[in-house]
């Protein structure tokens, strides 16, 4: 747990650590880029799936019959914030194929760098599900922070979100903005500079998953 706050969870795997530097590297290439995207975010995953419900139901293996825990409830929804957190859906669909995927759409204004709202699709019935918000970058937390404000006015209440990188700032701004969120991170970093990009970062998340530096 990150000490200033109890619903904040820094990953400490040496996998994770490796494949974040990675990502940090000038060099690194679209493809190797989005792939390693896509390997972090089903690490993270992983940690972020621990608690889905389950139940007992009945199998018949080749050797008995066994009540054995499937999962239980309705199925959780993904809402990546476009357009970076497109790079994470895969690595959750990997682990979780029957996820139903919403969209949220923010765009930074460069002079403020406040979110603004360009689009919002989500599943229906998301009070039944848990929700998973994905976003590689965690910079001034304003945009994570409206994605969650969005959801909630749709009816969301059971709310994850996953990033790979945070800076201190932008994880205090949304734990402090939804103490109720449960915050998965891959790396904390040390600040944002002057245009609010997190350093040492890796840029901009977006331009290097699709390749439009």
């Amino acid at each position: 747990m990150y000490n200033n706050f109890e619903n904040v969870l820094i990953c400490d795997h040496p996998l994770v650590k490796h494949k974040i530097t990675i990502l940090r590297d000038k060099n690194t290439g679209t493809n190797e880029f989005r792939s390693v995207v896509s390997e972090i975010s089903m690490l993270l995953g992983y940690e972020a799936l621990r608690d889905l419900p389950l139940k007992d139901v009945e199998v018949e293996t080749p050797i008995e019959t066994a009540m054995c825990p499937t999962l239980d409830g309705e199925t959780p929804a993904l809402v990546p914030i476009l357009r970076a957190g497109l790079g994470m859906v895969d690595g959750f669909l990997r682990l979780l194929p029957t996820a139903k995927v919403g969209h949220i759409g923010l765009a930074r204004n460069e002079e403020t760098f406040e979110p603004e709202e360009y689009y919002c699709k989500m599943p229906k019935d998301l009070g039944q599900r848990k929700i998973f918000v994905v976003d590689p970058m965690l910079a001034t937390g304003g945009s994570g922070a409206a994605a969650i404000d969005f959801i909630k006015q749709r009816g969301g209440k059971d709310i994850t979100f996953v990033c790979i990188i945070a800076a201190p700032v932008g994880l205090e701004v949304l734990a402090k903005a939804h103490p109720d969120v449960k915050i998965i991170v891959g790396t904390l970093d040390r600040e944002l500079n002057d245009k609010a990009y997190i350093c040492p970062g890796l840029g901009d998340a977006g331009d290097r998953i699709f390749g439009t530096l």
